[in-house]
């Protein structure tokens, strides 16, 4: 079904307009590529956007305020997409974990209903095999994913509630140290060295029950204990490499090279800090640092009305001052070094659309195959590039399912 999607979108010249600057030839080939590859996005947040009222994701929508929707997953031939369910951080009080678990759920909610509100087009999947099953029935796989684990509130029976709603991964934690383990953004001292005593019963009880551990956003100390703990791979959903971009978010080479040894995968992530280091001469640059460092040290203890206004102030400045965002090549470097340093059975793609990213030539889902585009202009081959768009996220998820199998048996 997606491939007589694409070749009708080529014929009617909408795909043709992102081939002005590519060889027709090596562009029609990424394309036919491209529909036979089995497409995952490991992450996007475009649920903060579905829990907004009028909004509908089967409606088409406009880059960069939203980039993920139905329509253009299929134009850009994505298969399969992990939904988000983010709840940020804030202070551990009771009145703040009821929110965070509240707020998990409304997410969820939202994913449900549009899922079923769009039967025809889309599809909830639970399962790595289902992602095959959707496709060959012309539809939308929609995965869904826990961004940090604070709604767990410490309560060890609510990962296999949020399983029993669908979700099949949990990123530990944000940009703050949580109850699970310390984040690799925290300004603060480390809390727990790594992965707390209640972060390994989690990792455990995932294992148990076959949902993917997500390493994305976590200390460097918290990613070795995890790979200690785990008894199956883990992912990270949305993360780049260091050693191009040094960013406290990307993996080092020594992470990934740990990753890889016990048959994960690195999902690159699509938001401009990550691929490529930031002109630091800009205003931009120093508007933005200033922000961030205010929603690091402060944003948690600000009221309502104070959070409003430091948002109104963060539109403003991606209005008032614009980045020169990195390029579909910059990405595919990023791959490259993963390539190049454990092989290609180790990486894939996690866009963190409507979460931040977005590239020059990449702007939503309907430009992916602007990334298989460069894939192949580099010389990997349809098999690399299969792997790369969903091949080893699916092993990886299968290796997963398996181990909870195991666990279960018991």
């Amino acid at each position: 079904m997606k491939r007589l999607t694409l070749i009708l979108l080529l014929s009617l010249g909408i795909l043709f307009a992102q081939a002005k600057e590519k060889d027709t030839h090596r562009w029609k080939k990424a394309l036919r590529i491209h529909e036979r590859a089995l497409t995952i996005d490991t992450h996007c947040d475009t649920p903060m956007e579905m829990i907004k009222a009028g909004f509908d994701i089967g409606d088409e929508h406009h880059s960069p305020y939203i980039r993920v929707d139905l329509p253009r997953m299929k134009a850009g031939g994505l298969d399969a997409m992990f939904f988000a369910v983010w709840v940020g951080q804030k202070p551990r009080t009771d009145e703040n974990y009821i929110t965070a678990y509240q707020l998990a759920h409304q997410m969820l909610d939202s994913i449900h209903s549009a899922v079923i509100k769009h039967q025809p087009t889309a599809s909830l999947a639970l399962t790595a095999d289902q992602a095959t099953t959707i496709e060959s029935a012309g539809k939308r796989a929609i995965y869904i994913g826990l961004e940090n684990g604070f709604p767990l509130a410490r309560n060890l029976e609510r990962v296999e509630e949020f399983y029993k709603r669908g979700v099949r991964y949990i990123t530990l934690s944000h940009s703050f140290h949580n109850d699970l383990c310390d984040s690799s953004s925290d300004l603060a001292e480390p809390e727990h060295n790594g992965v707390s005593d209640f972060g390994r019963m989690v990792i455990h009880e995932m294992n148990r029950l076959g949902m993917m551990v997500d390493v994305s956003h976590i200390s460097d100390q918290a990613f070795f204990d995890v790979m200690n703990m785990s008894q199956a791979p883990v992912i990270a959903s949305h993360s780049s490499v260091r050693a191009l971009c040094q960013h406290d978010r990307n993996m080092s080479d020594e992470m990934i090279k740990k990753l890889a040894k016990n048959d994960g995968v690195i999902q690159i992530c699509l938001l401009d800090d990550y691929i490529k280091e930031p002109d630091t001469t800009t205003r931009r640059y120093a508007v933005q640092s200033r922000l961030m460092h205010i929603y690091r040290t402060e944003y948690n203890q600000m009221n309502e009305a104070e959070k409003s206004a430091f948002n109104q102030e963060w539109q403003d400045m991606k209005k008032n001052y614009p980045k020169e965002l990195p390029t579909v090549s910059d990405l595919v470097d990023h791959i490259d070094h993963v390539v190049n340093l454990v092989g290609v059975d180790y990486v894939g793609i996690g866009s963190d659309f409507d979460g931040g990213g977005g590239l020059a030539d990449c702007a939503d889902v309907s430009e992916f195959p602007n990334i298989t585009y460069e894939l192949l202009k580099r010389g990997y081959s349809e098999r690399d590039i299969k792997k790369i768009w969903g091949g080893n996220l699916l092993r990886v998820f299968r290796e997963v399912e398996k181990t909870a199998g195991t666990l279960a048996g018991n």
